[in-house]
């Protein structure tokens, strides 16, 4: 099979619209055994790791999901009874899962009549998971292609323009914010099921909320993201709206005042021209967080990396 399999006309009516399911031929490729993403996990800055139990309910409060007190590597080699779920994320800085990542979404991106590198911030996040484990409902700020390459799962995923669900103002972007979103049972009536298998995909457009579990055997999964312009511009006013209320200054959603989007775009940018020569560094990283945001910011080093910190 090849490294991506994709019916055009579906994906020039869907890509970047609606979800969509599609086949991928990488769920025998070295680089996803658990041995090479020990090594890769090895290789990573710690935050750019996040765990904790996979023992959770869809609708999981951010402050009682329980921790998992092992090493990074430890858990990958102990996924088959560790009852965890794990994310190893900004996989794109190794060359080899950089050119894989490429390499299928300029694919997709062929398929659906775009051009090939139409798109910035291309990332890959690993997702390595034990048994019946759940990530929550949540929703991302990114256009994704995620595929399963072992084990199985099924992911619950709900329509983007019904805010019944996820608010405008749970969609602002804060690292102070934890990304589980607010869950009824109610809302599965309203859930598109994705019963995933090895070489099966699925799009998921920029901020469709979905929550996702596995099945009965440990799971690897990669989520293949990018940005539109688009995509870049609302994350901006996103990131400055969710900022600004951090500190007490609740704004209006993108859309309803242009020239205020248009200022918050240009203060995004000229701070970033700043911050990211600083951002280069982990220990930075967390300092510059942790000082903006307060403690929250960091809540993926684990609890029990707090305390020692």
């Amino acid at each position: 099979m090849s490294i991506v399999t994709i019916d055009a006309d579906v994906a020039r009516e869907k890509f970047l619209k609606a979800p969509f399911a599609l086949k991928h031929g990488l769920a025998d490729h070295p680089l996803f055994t658990l041995e090479r993403l020990v090594k890769l996990a090895q290789s990573m800055p710690r935050d750019r790791i996040e765990y904790n139990s996979g023992k959770l309910l869809p609708g999981q409060r951010a402050e009682d999901i329980p921790s998992i007190y092992m090493a990074p590597p430890e858990v990958i080699k102990r996924i088959e009874e560790a009852n965890a779920w794990m994310v190893i994320k900004g996989v794109e800085s190794d060359p080899d899962y950089a050119a894989i990542l490429a390499g299928f979404v300029d694919a997709a991106q062929a398929a659906a009549g775009k051009r090939a590198h139409d798109y910035s911030d291309l990332q890959g996040f690993i997702f390595v998971s034990s048994a019946n484990s759940t990530t929550p409902f949540h929703v991302d700020a990114e256009e994704n292609i995620l595929i399963q390459i072992r084990g199985d799962k099924f992911v619950h995923i709900f329509d983007n323009h019904d805010r019944s669900l996820v608010s405008e103002e749970a969609m602002e972007i804060s690292p102070s914010k934890h990304r589980n979103q607010h869950y009824q049972p109610s809302y599965e009536e309203r859930a598109q099921v994705f019963a995933m298998k090895e070489g099966d995909a699925v799009h998921l457009p920029y901020l469709w909320p979905h929550w996702v579990k596995t099945g009965g055997r440990h799971s690897v999964s990669m989520a293949m993201t990018w940005k539109t312009p688009e995509v870049n511009r609302l994350n901006k006013i996103r990131l400055m709206n969710g900022t600004l209320r951090h500190f007490g200054l609740p704004q209006k959603p993108p859309g309803a005042s242009p020239t205020i989007d248009g200022i918050k775009v240009f203060a995004h940018d000229a701070m970033r021209v700043v911050i990211d020569p600083l951002r280069k560094s982990e220990g930075m990283r967390r300092l510059l967080r942790g000082a903006v945001y307060g403690r929250q910011a960091n809540y993926y080093y684990g609890k029990e990396e707090k305390k020692a910190g």
